[in-house]
């Protein structure tokens, strides 16, 4: 395991690039490591932390953020509950990998990253089933979709749960 860390100038070249959420399947991070292996490739895993936004960036690359929320959780925090869940999600796992914190749009911030480290792949979970979640991907869109059209890498979508029913209602009262 690479130690985790946010600092650009330890980004890995070529990796597999893993979005993740805190509380996500453990699926989604052991596929994307799959795929790491099957490549011979370190693992980048990125959170996007969407309750941030950059302020401004040093001429050296260091990005300030500031939050949109003045309550939400600190940074700190969150890098380590991100860097634990990934730790248990792959414990047992022989694949180099590195957290990034990343902050903004969800597939800006990856297209992002994936030019910056001219990544090979990059790997997304589906949204959770339900109208909250079905009003916000009306709204935002998803990011597995507008990755696919706004960049040339592949991208692997990983299921979360169990896959609905061919005759089941996807956005029930949209």
């Amino acid at each position: 395991m690479t130690d985790a860390s946010p600092q650009i100038g330890r980004r890995p070249y070529r990796p597999v690039i893993v979005g993740v959420i805190p509380g996500q399947s453990p699926r989604v991070v052991q596929e994307a490591a799959s795929y790491a292996r099957l490549h011979d490739a370190p693992l980048l895993v990125t959170h996007v932390d969407i309750t941030r936004f950059v302020s401004y960036e040093d001429p050296d690359g260091y990005v300030h953020t500031a939050p949109i929320n003045l309550d939400a959780v600190p940074s700190e925090a969150l890098a380590a509950q991100m860097r634990d869940e990934v730790t248990r999600s792959l414990a047992g796992v022989d694949v180099p990998w590195t957290l990034e914190l990343l902050v903004g749009d969800p597939a800006m911030a990856l297209k992002d990253v994936a030019e910056k480290t001219d990544a090979r792949l990059i790997v997304v979970g589906t949204r959770k089933r339900g109208i909250g979640e079905s009003i916000r991907e009306f709204f935002t869109g998803s990011v597995g979709a507008r990755l696919a059209h706004r960049q040339p890498r592949p991208i692997l979508v990983v299921p979360l749960g169990e896959p609905a029913r061919d005759d089941e209602d996807l956005w029930p009262g949209a």
